[in-house]
């Protein structure tokens, strides 16, 4: 198989193998723009598996969440086939409207308009409610989508 490089676009790489389409589809890319390639466990030295999205002639693709996801991701914006910037992502410090609360007694379980504001409580990826201090993994089968 035969992956090419990109000239623009962004590259979201070293995804842990078998998430690439749970980002894709929380990314909701509009696959019109450009092209899109979804490369499923390949080969890493770094992590033994891995999963990798390329995105070629986008540029603005909201990836802030996605340290939430996969925090060991790295993103690479790519410019006339350069490098122009590499971002390792890291746990987003607050998140709204990305997490849901699970918790049936939480007003934002009650009422539809309350934004959902989930602040990190420890290094090991859990979230804690800032309504009803519940918390949750910050994974992805708690996105709220």
């Amino acid at each position: 198989m035969e992956i090419n490089s990109i000239s623009n676009g962004i590259v979201i790489d070293h995804l842990q193998a078998g998430s690439g389409m749970k980002v894709l589809d929380y990314l909701d890319i509009d696959t019109g723009l450009g092209s899109v390639a979804l490369i499923m466990n390949v080969p890493s030295r770094k992590y033994d598996r891995k999963d990798i999205i390329k995105l070629e002639n986008y540029e603005n693709v909201d990836v802030n969440v996605l340290g939430l996801i996969d925090h060991n991701a790295t993103v690479i914006y790519i410019q006339n086939c350069k490098i122009v910037k590499k971002i390792k992502l890291t746990l987003p410090e607050k998140v709204t409207n990305v997490l849901r609360c699970k918790n049936p007694r939480c007003i934002t379980s009650q009422e539809d308009t309350i934004p959902h504001v989930f602040h990190l409580s420890d290094s090991t990826g859990k979230y804690k409610c800032d309504y009803c201090d519940n918390i949750i993994k910050g994974h992805v089968e708690n996105l709220k989508k």
